[in-house]
């Protein structure tokens, strides 16, 4: 047997934590985000099966938990985690999560893979690793938390890991026992939806049963289809074009923008595609969806998903959102979607980072570019016409608040009720203001805020 069919013949025990760990880094060291790492480490990866399952499951718990892993690791090894060496900080926390919060890992086997990884990235820090993680092992679930009567929002940040100023300012919005639900509903797997092409629903779903794939119609919109885990781009039927993949609260919002066939429709803000081409899907072959994004990678994105779905009647552009009245300058459209640059706190099932990347002040900050993308987008809606701003957060400063003073600076401007646009089954996600609202803990979708405007 030769050495390259003995490496094959035994597979790396290490190779799914390894695997979280480099992807890990990338998020903590680049900036990446965690679903567009972790899905190319996993592509170009021999992992299979349960193993990526596996890696999957500690790269999102592990950045969703962080703060409860830091605070545990700060008494462990009687020092503050940011004074740790990076890497080894990192294979602390993923030893941790193992040990504390995933019953399926057996104590000896999380410890013994960390102190494995240690010796490979950084040998002199094996013997920290094995020290702490013993520690945390013999003491299991009685490690200390901050005192709930003492101190409730830090109780909450970190027995629930979330930043403590996000926690205050939700405790206001929801009180105690939502609150709870919403941070607990935060760290769950986010589910993998599916979009069927239109009224391929229930052909797909058995397409995918007769594969051995589980799968089943969604609840709120008439395309989505749940899969169980595992890598979607990977499923029969991907390539061809029979699905796309994208949420379930992103595909309502599209639906509410409910574009007819004929119609001038622009995306304005439209990477990585999947309201795009769902619009361009809606338009049924007739009219024109223009998809504009200020980067030409997100613009090639979206251009390759129209590809791949065989969509002729999309038009991709690289044009900043601010700057499309000049640049567009005597182009109507029936129908605009903002689909804007936002905290995406609403999403930290699927990008559990971005709760430790955002500070107050950049809510502030992101409200000044989405009112400057509306202000930039208005002059290219025909009267008459239907305008959807949509966030994938639920702060007040880029939703409510927002769109309530930039109507007000814009008279001829008017909101439309929701219900009277989405499918039947979504009556229950709109608001007393008749906005589409949805959050994890109460709808099992991600945290999205739509209001549909239309202009006298």
């Amino acid at each position: 047997m030769t050495e390259v069919e003995a490496g094959r013949a035994r597979p790396d025990p290490l190779a799914a934590r390894a695997l979280a760990l480099r992807v890990l880094q990338r998020v903590e060291r680049e900036g990446a985000h965690s679903d567009a790492a972790l899905a190319a480490a996993l592509a170009a990866s021999p992992l299979t099966g349960l193993d990526r399952a596996f890696a999957t499951r500690l790269v999102y718990g592990t950045l969703a938990w962080q703060a409860r892993l830091d605070w545990h690791l700060a008494g462990l090894a009687a020092r503050d985690p940011s004074r740790l060496d990076p890497p080894v900080r990192l294979i602390l926390r993923l030893g941790l999560y193992q040990l504390l919060l995933l019953d399926r890992v057996p104590p000896h086997a999380a410890v013994a893979t960390s102190v494995d990884l240690a010796k490979r990235l950084r040998p002199r820090a094996a013997g920290l690793v094995n020290a702490v993680l013993r520690r945390a092992a013999r003491a299991a679930r009685a490690l200390p938390l901050p005192d709930p009567h003492d101190d409730p929002v830090r109780h909450l940040a970190v027995s629930l890991s979330h930043p403590e100023w996000l926690v205050a300012r939700w405790r206001t919005r929801f009180g105690d026992r939502e609150l709870q639900a919403l941070l607990a509903a935060d760290n769950d797997e986010a589910p993998t939806v599916l979009r069927a092409r239109l009224g391929d629903r229930d052909t797909l779903v058995a397409r995918l049963a007769q594969a051995g794939i589980n799968a089943r119609p969604c609840r709120f919109a008439p395309e989505a289809v749940a899969v169980g885990g595992g890598d979607p781009h990977a499923l029969p039927g991907y390539a061809a074009g029979l699905f796309s993949v994208q949420s379930e609260a992103s595909q309502l919002v599209a639906r509410l923008l409910a574009p007819q066939p004929g119609m001038r429709v622009l995306d304005a803000c439209a990477a990585p595609g999947g309201k795009a081409t769902y619009l361009a899907e809606l338009i049924r072959g007739s009219g024109l969806v223009v998809a504009l994004d200020r980067r030409a990678r997100g613009a090639a994105a979206v251009a390759a998903a129209a590809r791949r779905l065989d969509l002729h009647r999309l038009l991709v552009a690289v044009v900043d959102a601010r700057a499309a009245g000049d640049v567009l300058c005597g182009t109507g459209f029936d129908r605009i979607l903002i689909d804007a640059p936002c905290s995406g706190l609403g999403t930290l099932r699927s990008h559990p980072e971005l709760r430790w990347r955002h500070l107050p002040a950049d809510l502030a900050r992101l409200a000044l570019l989405q009112r400057q993308i509306l202000d930039g987008i208005l002059p290219l809606l025909r009267p008459g016409g239907a305008l959807v701003y949509a966030t994938c957060t639920i702060t007040e400063e880029e939703n409510e608040e927002l769109v309530g003073a930039w109507l007000a600076d814009h008279p001829r401007l008017e909101r439309e009720s929701a219900a009277a646009h989405l499918p039947a089954a979504a009556a229950s996600l709109v608001d007393a203001e008749g906005a589409l609202r949805t959050l994890p803990h109460r709808d099992g979708l991600d945290g999205f805020y739509a209001v549909r405007i239309r202009r006298r």
